[in-house]
This record gives C-alpha cells, sequence and structure tokens, in this order.
C-alpha cells in the first residue's frame, strides 16, 4: 500500500482541481525529458517538465500480484521533444519512465502512480503512441538456458569471448553509394569475404546517424566494394560519404564458432543433441544398435 502525503490526500478528498500530470522519460543514453499537461512549466525530482508538450496518458492499469501494470502515452512528434529520427533509431527502445500525479499549486504534493519502461511504440503519421510497461516486466523473462544445437550467447559478450574490435573481425569504410533506405555500397574492406558482416552491425561513425547501429541481413562482395542489405531502415537517410564500422556476424552454429572464430571450446550450444527426428525413430535391420555415439 502506498503512503500519500496527508495534504495531498486531503486534496484528493476534496475533489479540487489544481492537480495535473506529469511524465518523466530517461533514455538509455542518459538523456532526459520531462513533460506535464499543465500549462506551465513544473520541476519534478529536479528535471523540468515542460508544458504544452502534446502528451497525453491513458489511466494506468493495475492488478494485483505480479500481473504486469500497463498504460499508454501518446503525443506528438518534435512538440514533444521527440523526434521521429531518435524514434527509428531506437534511442528510446527501453527508455525508463516515471508518471506522477501533482498538484501544479504546489509541485511538492505529488505521488508517483507509474514507475516502468518503455514498450512497443508505434509512429502514426507526426504523432507516437508508446506502451509503459511496469516494473514486473522483467519477470516475464526467459531466465536460464535451454539445451539446444546452437549457441544460445551472443558474439561478443563475455560467455562468447570473440573480441568484435579485432581487425580480423571489424573494419571502417564509407558510403560510396546511397540510393535505397535499407541498401548501400560502401568501398573495399580487404581480406573480408562475401557474407562475412551478414548477422552483424553497422555502426555509425558519421553523418545523420552517427552513434546508432543497424542489424546487417546480407554482405555482398561486388567489383571493388561491398553491398549491405540492412535488416531495418536507419533513422535517417544514409548518404554518400557516411563513416561506418562494420562487426562480423555469426549464425549461431558450431561450425561457424570453429571455423570462423576458432572459439569452439567456449561454444554455448549442444551440436551433438539429437533431433525429434531420433527421438520419434524406430530399429531398423542393418543398423548398429550397441548404445554407442551417433557421431561416432
Amino acid at each position: 500500500m502506498r503512503a500519500i502525503d496527508p495534504a495531498l490526500q486531503a486534496k484528493l478528498d476534496s475533489g479540487a482541481t489544481t492537480l495535473c500530470r506529469c511524465w518523466i522519460l530517461v533514455r538509455a543514453d542518459g538523456v532526459t525529458f520531462g513533460f506535464t499537461d499543465h500549462d506551465r512549466d513544473l520541476e519534478i525530482e529536479g528535471v523540468t517538465c515542460t508544458a504544452a508538450s502534446g502528451l497525453s496518458a491513458t489511466a494506468v492499469s493495475r492488478s494485483t500480484g505480479l500481473s504486469v501494470d500497463n498504460s499508454q502515452v501518446a503525443g506528438a512528434l518534435q512538440a514533444a521533444g521527440i523526434t521521429d529520427a531518435d524514434v527509428l533509431a531506437g534511442r528510446y527502445d527501453g527508455a525508463m519512465i516515471s508518471h506522477w500525479l501533482v498538484d501544479w499549486s504546489a509541485p511538492e504534493l505529488r505521488l508517483r502512480v507509474f514507475a516502468g519502461s518503455i514498450g512497443e511504440i508505434t509512429r502514426e503519421g507526426h504523432a507516437f503512441r508508446a506502451e509503459m510497461r511496469g516494473v514486473s516486466e522483467t519477470l516475464n523473462l526467459t531466465a536460464g538456458r535451454s539445451y539446444l544445437r546452437d549457441c544460445d550467447a551472443v558474439l561478443g559478450d563475455a560467455r562468447c569471448g570473440v573480441d568484435l574490435d579485432s581487425p580480423a573481425y571489424s573494419g571502417e569504410a564509407v558510403v560510396t553509394d546511397a540510393s535505397d533506405p535499407r541498401e548501400f555500397v560502401i568501398d573495399a574492406l580487404g581480406g573480408f569475404a562475401g557474407g562475412w558482416f551478414a548477422r552483424g552491425h553497422v555502426e555509425w561513425l558519421s553523418g545523420a546517424n552517427a552513434g546508432t547501429r543497424v542489424r546487417v541481413r546480407q554482405d555482398l562482395v561486388e567489383g571493388a566494394g561491398r553491398r549491405l542489405r540492412l535488416w531495418e531502415q536507419p533513422g535517417a537517410p544514409v548518404q554518400a560519404g557516411d563513416m561506418l564500422r562494420l562487426r562480423a556476424g555469426c549464425d549461431r552454429r558450431a561450425e561457424t564458432c570453429r571455423m570462423k572464430f576458432s572459439n569452439f571450446s567456449r561454444f554455448r550450444g549442444f551440436p551433438h543433441l539429437p533431433g525429434e527426428d531420433w527421438m520419434t525413430s524406430y530399429v531398423r535391420e542393418g543398423e548398429r544398435h550397441d548404445g554407442g555415439s551417433l557421431y561416432r
């Protein structure tokens, strides 16, 4: 049960109309925004909540137990300080958000009605709608490991151990042609075979997308250059002359771990795990049935 300041409780009981709502949004990169539906700016928790931001929110749905509290916040792009390019670039993915009920005549009288993170963001023309997920959402995440043939580590993390900044697995290049939002050509990266960067990442070093990353779908060698196709469109148009860093990708197979990265000793899958066809198979004449290894 939440403790409510007695002075604020008195205002709530009286039906006073000096109440407004404020939102504080903190992105993963530390950039902080404050918004309010009041007609003047308010300072909450040391953050200035901007008035006339164009934000509105649905009621917070609450439940007992460990069910996830949820709500939605909607607003106009630019007017709320949230730009279309930043949303596309994923800068708001997983951002932390808190929702406050505030007495605008005495902002120190306030109640935090929601705390959580930003979920799915939907853009509709020049507006956006963002799902707000409660802190219990993390309880829905899968914990522990699964027995799979493929590796369940993330390439380059502590469990994998591959240094993706090594010259053997990364390189810098310049865009030479960008005629398609998800496809462009870069200058040559010598020594890397075609497909080397498929399932990897492009990190933008300059241009309108600087500081963001996108995933590579295909990596094709074309003459003296390479053509890259992306899984998603970057937040801003790619321009000739933009610099980028490419990092290798992995399809999580044991053979790739052994041959491409020489890292099989840290492979986190179970390549010899029998499949469902083996579990449902039956004895056939002439086969070996001595309980030995299937891969011998």
